[in-house]
């Protein structure tokens, strides 16, 4: 069983903080939020300025966000054209403090988009790309604003700045010359094109992926082709059927992944294969949800533009702020695992086979085939049963009695569910956080359950940024895609999906404990390879002793779950992780194999150039398929992670030291907490990842951990 999720972070990045404008709204548009009762005119009235979702209607976004580049461009002007010498406080604080409607209205649409779209703010939001994009070079490529930073940042050592000040000033410094702040006039009229092109190509993307999945679900007009099903399974996916006007069939909506959670229980190897091919084919069907050419024009614009900014390719220009910093130290840490990967994969295929020839199956191994036979072959191994572990994973248990009671062991903080404030839909929930002196943290939002209208996977973001200098505390969300029970029924999770709920809370209480003055380096605005490490960390007490046996309590019997069934869950930790390392690898290449293509490069044929990906990097394993196809691959063509894939094993290499250190140290402890809430969770983007690291760890990452956690080498 893969006991490492691999979701992704919503976007939280500079454009929200720094959005300029360079565009004139229209006559019909050109009115102020004030003056419509937009609801996002003024900041929320509501606790922590949590949105009044109960205002906010669809047409309230595009003027909102024209009015909010609006107010912006003339913010920055003003500091541009400023003409007191520059200092510290009339430039990048002034910075730190502009565009605050539009970051308002901008983290409701981002969660709205994401987690509850329509046709119409599907149509705003691809109107709308484009613009934000110039609006973010309308101060990263402002030449007046950036010789303003240049002179501060020249004058740094006589400034005599704090600590967290001086970062942001080199951060400013960073952002503004990684954007082309250093270029030619003409060349940043180049890029700026390319930025509108591929902003426009993205949101795109999103939208055809999104009617993709939902048009890619498999549809079964013969109970008999679910054997195997649960019966609580078979009612949801009936009720699925009906909710799409297709009464009296099933419907299985496919998850995010290649692979899909029925393919562990489905006995009909038939039907098998159709869910496989409805997942794997699901946005190459030569329609208007094909994303291929989308794609290959945005890989194309990307490598166009790192040529503009002097780089060999994109891969290199983005890793320049992350912690790896460059592609050859990616491409180290992944030769470290891909031969032990594949070998281990290959390994477990074969016992797969050996068992397929045991039932006389009369056929070859294939990748519908391999969740089905890897459940037999761990059930023999390990006498482990997928559905008997579900009954002990009640979704609000797991919630309240594991996820929320982890976080008050290790940090003493407390939750209180509170009905009075609007919410976006009927699944969700709010929460108050209280840190352990009983003051108010923060706000937090959770939204479980899979709809149509929601993209696919797991993230987490913010609705209201921490800051010191704005004088705001976080409001949190997470987002997750679990199938919803049939009326009346329990949640029952799977063990992967209790590992889901434990990560992105991780995401959360690193927006939680964001304890920074400027809103810039606040929380999760971190880089992609240093931003999973604190959610894949917290995945490590769902199955901690004190946690698991404080929740995992059976919903109908209300019976402790047997230490005999943890054991075995634990026992199995290894289990079929060649596999699941294998397809997570598969996708890294891919990505960099995209992002590492040369200026010019036209891609015409996006499965051979995927094939070839994974051929010359020996991730080619017939039976193992990449975790993300290029086709639908929304990590890197929508949610911000190109040439950054990779963070999730990277990432994997610090928690997993990290928690060795917790385990040499006392395990779960307040005191152990405190300490990573204050050297790793509360700092934000406020020192090198390098050094915050090793400041915790007392040496920098070592990758044994992993490797001895994913059952790769010995102890």
């Amino acid at each position: 069983m893969n006991l490492k999720s691999y979701s992704y972070l919503s976007l939280a990045a500079l454009w929200l903080v720094l959005a300029g404008c360079n565009t004139k709204p229209s006559d019909a548009e050109n009115i102020t939020t004030a003056a419509s009762g937009n609801p996002f005119s003024e900041p929320s009235t509501l606790p922590l300025q949590a949105p009044a979702f109960d205002k906010i209607k669809d047409s309230d976004f595009a003027p909102a966000l024209e009015e909010g580049m609006k107010q912006q461009q003339a913010e920055i002007q003003k500091i541009a054209d400023n003409p007191e010498a520059p200092t510290f406080d009339n430039t990048l604080v002034a910075l730190e403090k502009s565009g605050q409607l539009l970051n308002r209205v901008n983290a409701v649409f981002n969660l709205l988009t994401g987690a509850n779209t329509n046709p119409a703010l599907q149509k705003v939001q691809e109107e709308v790309a484009p613009k934000l994009a110039a609006n973010q070079d309308a101060i990263l490529l402002n030449t007046k604003l950036f010789e303003r930073v240049k002179t501060i940042y020249a004058k740094r050592n006589e400034l005599k700045l704090d600590s967290e000040s001086n970062y942001l000033l080199s951060y400013y410094m960073q952002q503004f010359e990684l954007a082309g702040a250093n270029l030619s006039e003409s060349a940043k009229d180049s890029l700026k094109k390319l930025n509108q092109e591929e902003a426009a190509l993205v949101a795109k993307f999103t939208n055809q992926l999104l009617a993709a999945n939902k048009a890619g679900g498999l549809v079964i007009s013969n109970k008999a082709e679910l054997d195997g099903l649960p019966d609580s399974d078979i009612e949801a996916a009936a009720q699925s059927a009906k909710d799409s006007k297709q009464e009296g069939k099933w419907l299985i909506s496919l998850q995010n992944t290649t692979q899909q959670p029925f393919l562990t229980l489905l006995s009909n190897r038939a039907t098998r294969q159709k869910l496989f091919e409805a997942s794997y084919n699901r946005a190459e069907k030569g329609d208007t949800t094909d994303t291929r050419t989308t794609l290959a024009k945005i890989a194309t614009i990307r490598a166009n533009k790192a040529k503009i900014m002097g780089f060999k390719n994109y891969a290199e220009w983005k890793l320049r702020d992350q912690m790896a910093q460059n592609s050859e130290a990616v491409n180290q840490f992944l030769n470290q695992l891909i031969p032990a990967a594949t070998a281990k994969a290959k390994r477990e295929a074969a016992d797969m086979q050996a068992l397929v020839d045991q039932q006389k199956g009369g056929f070859q191994l294939q990748p519908w085939d391999w969740n089905y036979y890897a459940e037999q072959v761990r059930k023999t191994r390990y006498d482990l049963d997928e559905n008997q572990l579900k009954p002990y994973f009640e979704l609000n248990k797991v919630l309240i009695d594991g996820v929320f009671y982890a976080a008050t062991q290790l940090y003493g903080i407390t939750f209180k569910e509170r009905k009075d404030l609007p919410v976006y839909h009927e699944d969700v929930r709010v929460f108050d956080v209280l840190d352990k002196d009983g003051s108010q943290l923060g706000l937090f939002y959770c939204d479980y359950f899979k709809r149509d209208n929601k993209q696919g996977g797991a993230w987490m973001s913010n609705l209201v940024g921490q800051s010191r200098l704005l004088g705001t505390k976080p409001v949190i969300y997470n987002v997750c895609n679990f199938p919803k029970p049939a009326s009346g029924q329990p949640a029952l999770l799977s063990v992967d999906n209790v590992i889901t709920m434990f990560h992105e809370f991780g995401h959360g209480l690193h927006g939680l404990f964001a304890n920074q003055h400027y809103p810039s380096l606040s929380g999760t605005n971190v880089a992609r390879d240093f931003v999973e490490f604190p959610s894949q960390f917290n995945e490590h007490w769902a199955l901690d002793p004190k946690i698991v046996s404080h929740y995992a309590i059976h919903h109908q019997t209300k019976q402790p779950i047997p230490q005999a069934l943890i054991d075995k869950i634990k026992k199995a930790g290894t289990f079929n992780q060649g596999y699941a390392l294998t397809e997570a690898l598969a996708s890294d290449e891919i990505d960099l194999k995209w992002h590492t293509l040369p200026a010019g490069s036209t891609i015409n044929d996006v499965d051979a150039f995927e094939t070839n990906a994974l051929h010359t990097t020996k991730l080619d394993l017939s039976q193992v398929p990449p975790r993300y196809r290029s086709s639908y691959f929304l990590h890197i063509w929508g949610n911000g992670y190109a040439a950054g894939y990779y963070a999730y094993a990277w990432t994997d290499m610090l928690d997993e030291d990290s928690y060795a250190w917790f385990k040499e140290n006392g395990g779960l402890t307040q005191a152990n907490g405190q300490r990573f809430r204050d050297m790793i969770l509360s700092k934000g983007n406020t020192a090198s990842y390098a050094s915050m690291y090793k400041a915790f760890r007392g040496k920098g990452p070592d990758i044994h951990p992993m490797l001895v956690s994913r059952g790769l080498v010995e102890q």
